[in-house]
């Protein structure tokens, strides 16, 4: 909600048309992020009359505060409430840049992989405001991305198979 849905349309900017349809995943308590969605998207209507979107629901699979405990609980299921969600939408490509509801969808789409049903390459871009350590969805996903994105050099220098590039968004 709010930051994390900021990043990622800016860097959906710079996307062009090729990458469509697109289909967002928010958690089902997000509210504020649907209306940025469905804003940018209409704003990008009027470039391309193509764009083609579609909006998902998921359970929060943590809550800011939530102890580490309950946690892996509400991820599991929000991971079994994915599985459904990745194998009907079988994307090409995942990108995400943090927000744990981003873990349950990437960690799906990994297993489909895994079984040979569908590979999805997953692209993981930590927020630019994580300067000198990893986010925890950014701590998990480094394991399962192909491509992690980090914007500081000194995160590249403690995650050698990340992949520094500036400040992108």
């Amino acid at each position: 909600t709010g930051g994390h849905t900021t990043e990622i349309l800016r860097l959906l900017s710079c996307l062009s048309e090729s990458y469509s349809p697109r289909h967002y995943v928010l958690a089902d308590s997000d509210k504020m992020s649907e209306a940025k969605i469905r804003s940018f998207e209409q704003k990008r209507a009027e470039t391309f009359s193509e764009s083609q979107f579609s909006l998902d629901r998921i359970p929060r699979s943590r809550e800011v505060r939530q102890s580490w405990m309950s946690s892996v609980v509400t991820t599991l299921y929000s991971v079994l409430y994915s599985l459904p969600l990745t194998y009907k939408r079988k994307p090409d490509l995942i990108l995400c840049n943090g927000p744990g509801t981003c873990v349950p969808v990437c960690l799906s789409a990994f297993l489909l992989g895994l079984l040979r049903i569908k590979r999805t390459i997953i692209v993981y871009v930590e927020s630019i405001c994580r300067v000198e350590t990893l986010s925890l969805s950014g701590k998990i996903l480094y394991y399962f991305s192909d491509y992690f994105i980090v914007q500081w050099p000194d995160l590249k220098k403690k995650y050698p198979k990340s992949v520094y590039l500036g400040r992108i968004v």
